[in-house]
């Protein structure tokens, strides 16, 4: 990566169903091997799903899954003088985002079920109740800054 100028931004384009650019940016991080249109299947499916158990909005659900797992403050690591310490930093809006949508990916994977659009919606679910291995890796990161709070100082 170049030190010199920021990489640019892209904008994120809305989804064809919902209009919603978070929704997008969920598939694109289910998408494998540029399969696009299996992943937009997947998204749906699970929206569907979760608008078959609650009989409410599934869109409004996600975003407060996704709001529930955004992490607040992480930990980065920092060189100083040969030792180097875990130092609390602030979360960007941007990167909370990305952090929550990678770790409901990644934790739906993991779940056991038969279809990933149903491990998906049931990720998704626990997320928005504020339960399930989403919340609980935020909860970690938090501590994780919590217990580095001595080193804040070597912010840069």
């Amino acid at each position: 990566m170049s030190r010199r100028t920021a990489a640019q931004k892209r904008p994120v384009t809305p989804d064809p169903v919902y209009n919603s650019r978070l929704v997008n940016m969920m598939v694109a991080r289910l998408m494998r091997a540029g399969k696009k249109s299996i992943a937009y299947g997947i998204v749906y499916d699970a929206f569907k799903i979760l608008e078959e158990r609650t009989s409410s909005d599934p869109l409004e659900l996600f975003e407060r899954a996704v709001k529930n797992a955004t992490p607040l403050v992480e930990v980065k690591a920092r060189r100083v003088g040969g030792a180097t310490y875990q130092v609390p930093m602030e979360v960007r809006s941007e990167r909370g985002t990305a952090l929550a949508l990678r770790w409901l990916t990644q934790f739906s994977r993991q779940r056991s079920g038969r279809t990933m659009a149903s491990k998906l919606a049931n990720e998704l679910m626990d997320a928005a109740n504020e339960t399930g291995s989403t919340i609980r890796k935020r909860e970690e990161t938090h501590r994780m800054a919590e217990a580095n709070k001595a080193f804040a100082h070597y912010r840069y």
